[in-house]
């Protein structure tokens, strides 16, 4: 994969824009307080044994994952590198401007909110095509090196991120078991929806007209 692929003004804004609002869905998962996915629970364990922000740690496990590219012989793409610099920031932002709800009703409303947002901000970033996220070439490279299907690989991957992340404190709990369930079936919907709306209407087929029969 190259670095720069179609990289224009309307593909870059649109991989800001994803990755903007994937970092504020994060935020709003970890505001939700009822569990994060495996990535998310290992940042948030890391915080509590680093002390530092959930948005700089983020930051810096993309940016780990990615120097992991290295030996696997993956090549980022301009999505890649944003990936890294821009999601932690934008979570952080939205840590500092979500509240934290206290009833049990606003928490899973803020979930889910969070949840929706998340599934339609990963399909507007990847949209565009330019490049995986950090943690998605992980996966790929596993695969393409080792020969193991992919969902072992990101099974195997995100298990053991889970563990660690939950031994270090991170936040588990049922939001954990449900974005495992949800956020595939809504990424299938969100991800052909905004790879249409990117590529735009599509011009009509020319008509077929059949050729003259050869006159006697």
């Amino acid at each position: 994969m190259a670095i720069v692929k179609d990289l224009s003004l309307k593909s870059l804004s649109w991989l800001i824009t994803g990755l903007f609002l994937y970092g504020i869905a994060v935020a709003m998962l970890v505001q939700a307080s009822l569990g994060l996915a495996p990535w998310n629970t290992l940042a948030s364990g890391l915080v509590e044994l680093t002390g530092i922000s959930f948005g700089m740690m983020t930051n810096l496990i993309g940016l780990a994952v990615l120097l992991v590219w290295i030996p696997l012989r993956q090549r980022p793409g301009v999505g890649t590198v944003l990936n890294v610099l821009l999601v932690g920031t934008s979570a952080e932002l939205g840590l500092w401007l979500i509240p934290q709800p206290s009833a049990l009703v606003a928490q899973i409303a803020l979930f889910g909110a969070g949840l929706i947002l998340l599934a339609a901000a990963t399909g507007i970033y990847i949209a565009p095509g330019l490049g995986p996220g950090p943690r998605d070439g992980l996966m790929t490279g596993l695969h393409q090196r080792t020969g193991a299907p992919v969902w072992l690989c990101r099974a195997g991957v995100e298990i053991t991120v889970l563990a660690i992340g939950w031994m270090l404190g991170g936040m588990v709990g049922l939001g954990t078991v449900a974005e495992a369930m949800l956020i595939g079936p809504l990424v299938h919907r969100t991800l052909p929806f905004f790879r249409a709306m990117y590529a735009g209407p599509q011009p009509l087929a020319e008509p077929v007209v059949a050729p003259a029969p050869p006159s006697c």
